[in-house]
């Protein structure tokens, strides 16, 4: 396991050059804003609903729960300030931006399809009835019999978005990505047993799943809508949690891809540099050995002359 740097790489040593270095990343997610502003905006297709099939559709509409205002404060702000309150224990720049950004990332993906399919299916919500006819009297084609709504356009759009559950996958989206990043940061898999890990992991996805419940009781969601909800939001929670850090499971699960990355790029500088000061010879230590090397040659040179002229003189 790479050895653990605490307090090395903080916000103001090297934010500014991890943010840059994904800066295509985060023109991603403003594209994906805009298309998901867009998808909220225009009008979701309106399926048949014949007077026979408003059976199932007549329950009571109430308020939410949980309000819209409060899905961000769940989903967002929660997960964002675990992953802040690591980073001032941690002081890891790598870390924080990684998990923000794949945070978002889980979000605003799991938000596209979510509405994606709202807009395509058009399934009427189970309170779909007093929702195109407020005074509680149907209005029907001659032929038909498609409804023909009396109410007001914006809750009568509204009524057509029932699959899947919005509140549900952005729900799990977010508090499926807090647990799997609470997994890697305490260990849950290391084999030890400790099941106090695992529940702090499974608290954020009750959170979620008791979000996903109150959709049903408010009937709002039909359960099939909860349940493609979650599959949605955990799924797309789990690719873009991998996306930037190791399995929960992986020894190095605690820290983010790009930090092992770093650690790796500075040892192999290290270890380049080191080899080529090792390898090196200054060009005045090569002149030396030349020069030396000639004047040695030539000492022996002369005294194998002479030791040849005195051979001769003697003879």
């Amino acid at each position: 396991m790479p050895e653990i740097q605490l307090g090395a790489h903080t916000i103001r040593s090297h934010g500014v050059t991890v943010a840059r270095f994904h800066m295509h990343d985060w023109l991603i997610l403003l594209l994906l804003i805009v298309i998901e502003v867009v998808l909220n905006v225009i009008e979701p297709f309106h399926r048949f609903v014949g007077e026979d099939m408003l059976t199932d559709l007549r329950y009571p509409l109430q308020d939410n729960t949980i309000p819209f205002w409060a899905v961000p404060l769940i989903a967002v702000l929660l997960p964002f300030a675990v992953i802040s309150v690591y980073y001032f224990i941690r002081r890891d720049v790598y870390d924080l931006h990684h998990a923000i950004l794949g945070l978002l990332f889980s979000i605003l993906i799991t938000g596209v399809i979510t509405d994606a399919i709202k807009d395509a299916v058009g399934r009427p919500r189970p309170d779909f009835f007093w929702r195109c006819f407020p005074d509680g009297r149907g209005f029907f084609h001659n032929v038909t019999r498609d409804v023909l709504c009396t109410g007001d356009k914006d809750v009568i759009k509204e009524g057509h978005k029932s699959f899947p559950s919005g509140h549900t996958s952005w729900s799990f989206a977010g508090l499926g990505f807090l647990a799997l990043y609470l997994s890697g940061k305490i260990r849950v898999f290391d084999r030890r047993g400790h099941v106090a890990k695992l529940c702090i992991v499974i608290l954020p996805l009750l959170v979620a799943a008791l979000v996903a419940v109150s959709r049903v009781d408010d009937y709002w969601h039909h359960w099939q809508d909860v349940f493609g909800g979650a599959i949605i939001g955990l799924t797309v929670s789990s690719f873009c949690y991998l996306q930037f850090f190791p399995p929960p499971y992986d020894p190095d699960g605690w820290g983010p891809h790009a930090y092992f990355q770093m650690l790796a790029d500075s040892r192999n500088d290290v270890q380049n540099s080191a080899g080529m000061n090792h390898l090196s010879v200054r060009p005045v230590e090569l002149e030396n050995v030349y020069v030396d090397q000639q004047e040695t040659s030539m000492e022996i040179s002369r005294s194998n002359t002479r030791d040849t002229t005195r051979m001769l003189e003697s003879r």
